[in-house]
């Protein structure tokens, strides 16, 4: 039995829709699993040093996905993950990461944080740098309270830099 032309083109057009519908449904898979593994795994960029005009060294860093500026860096030599953070009064780093660093707990405080107050321990770092940028003898908080890897780099670091922002670019400068 042959079917009538209006048939046919049924036929056609429900087989275009079917695939029009798994493209869709593969193109819709491929965004929520790239959204998930942006959540998995933040870029993490290294910091571009350049030297400008005076002969002074720069840090730029880019701006992540989720808006932020990451970067790698070091704490007495040591290699860590930066959450640039200028709301932090100190530098705050998590107690496992302290651990790994040898870092002291000293004095007990109590700090306010976006989750509320905490119980936090000061301490003193010998070096941070950040690319060709590197202070000395910065006070800084351990954290207890948080199990992320990455350090806050607060105003204790960040108030010895001039910093500035255009567009997606973050300037640092001594």
């Amino acid at each position: 039995m042959n079917d009538s032309p209006g048939q046919v083109a049924q036929k056609r057009m429900g087989a275009k829709m079917l695939t029009l519908m798994w493209i869709l449904f593969l193109l819709l898979l491929m965004y929520l699993f790239d959204g998930f593994l942006a959540k998995k795994s933040p870029s993490i960029p290294e910091p571009i040093a350049v030297t400008n005009t005076t002969n002074t060294p720069e840090v730029r860093l880019q701006r992540t996905r989720e808006g932020h500026y990451l970067s790698t860096g070091a704490i007495n030599g040591s290699p860590v993950i930066f959450l640039l953070d200028t709301g932090a009064t100190h530098v705050v780093i998590p107690l496992h990461i302290a651990n790994r660093l040898g870092l002291e707990a000293g004095q007990t405080n109590h700090s306010i944080t976006a989750n509320g107050t905490v119980t936090t321990y000061a301490t003193e770092l010998d070096r941070i740098s950040i690319g060709p940028i590197e202070l000395r003898d910065i006070s800084a908080a351990i954290n207890p309270n948080t199990h992320e890897d990455v350090i806050l780099l607060g105003m204790t670091f960040l108030k010895h830099l001039e910093f500035s922002q255009r567009g997606d670019t973050l300037t640092l400068k001594p």
